[in-house]
C-alpha cells in the first residue's frame, strides 16, 4: 500500500480518514498518559498503606509524618485532611475524608471522557465517510464511458472509514475499561486508608478516656 493509494482513501472519505487518524493519535496519547499515571499511583499507594498499617495509633505528628512521605500522592491530601480535623468528632471527621476523596476523584479520573467520547465519535465518524465515499462511487454511473464496474472498487474504496472507525472504537473501549479499573483501585485505596486512619484515630480518645478512668479511680 503506497502513500500515493493512502492518500486517496483519504479524499475518497473527504478527509474523514484524516480526522480518524487525528483521533487514533489522541486515543494513544490519553491512554499512554493515564496508563503511566494511574499506574504509578496504585504501587505508591500501596507503600502509603503499608506505612499506615505500620500504626497502632495515629496523633497529629505521625499524620503529618505519614504525609510528607506521601508526597504528591492523592493519599497525601487525605491524611493533612485527618491532620487538619484531628480531634473531631468520628462523623465529622469521616465526612472530612470523604470530601476529601471527592474533591481527588476529578483529578484521578482526568481525561478519560475523552476516550469515551472518542469511542462513541470514531464509528460515526467512520459511517460518515463511508456515505461520502459511497457519493462518490456511484457517481460513477451519471459519467458516460465508465463501466458499472468501477461502482465495485469505490464501495471497497469507501467501507475502509466504518472499519478504522470501528477498530479505533475497539482499541479506545478496551483502553478505557482497563483504565476505568485502575481508577477503581485508586479509589479502594484512598477508601482504605481513610478506614485505617479513622480505626487508629478511634484509639486515641478510647485511651484519654481509659487512663482518666484509672485516674479518677
Amino acid at each position: 500500500m503506497t502513500l500515493a493509494y493512502i492518500m486517496h482513501l483519504a479524499n475518497y472519505s473527504d478527509g474523514v480518514l484524516y480526522v480518524l487518524a487525528v483521533l487514533l493519535l489522541i486515543a494513544l496519547a490519553v491512554t499512554i498518559d493515564r496508563f503511566w499515571f494511574l499506574r504509578r499511583t496504585i504501587l505508591r499507594g500501596e507503600r502509603v498503606v503499608r506505612d499506615v498499617a505500620g500504626h497502632e495509633r495515629l496523633g497529629q505528628a505521625e499524620l503529618d509524618l505519614l504525609e510528607r512521605q506521601a508526597g504528591a500522592l492523592p493519599e497525601a491530601a487525605l491524611l493533612a485532611a485527618a491532620r487538619d480535623h484531628f480531634g473531631a468528632t468520628t462523623e465529622a471527621l469521616s465526612g472530612r475524608l470523604d470530601e476529601s476523596i471527592m474533591l481527588l476523584a476529578p483529578h484521578i479520573d482526568r481525561g478519560l471522557w475523552i476516550l469515551d467520547t472518542i469511542v462513541t465519535l470514531a464509528p460515526l465518524l467512520g459511517l460518515f465517510g463511508t456515505i461520502i465515499g459511497m457519493f462518490h462511487a456511484f457517481s460513477v454511473l451519471a459519467k458516460p464511458g465508465h463501466a458499472p464496474t468501477e461502482v465495485t472498487a469505490g464501495v471497497a474504496d469507501a467501507l475502509l472509514a466504518t472499519a478504522t472507525g470501528i477498530f479505533i472504537a475497539m482499541l479506545g473501549l478496551a483502553a478505557f475499561n482497563a483504565l476505568q479499573n485502575r481508577v477503581r483501585l485508586v479509589l479502594l485505596q484512598l477508601e482504605t486508608v481513610k478506614t485505617m486512619v479513622m480505626n487508629r484515630l478511634a484509639t486515641v480518645p478510647a485511651a484519654a478516656a481509659a487512663l482518666h478512668a484509672v485516674a479518677g479511680e
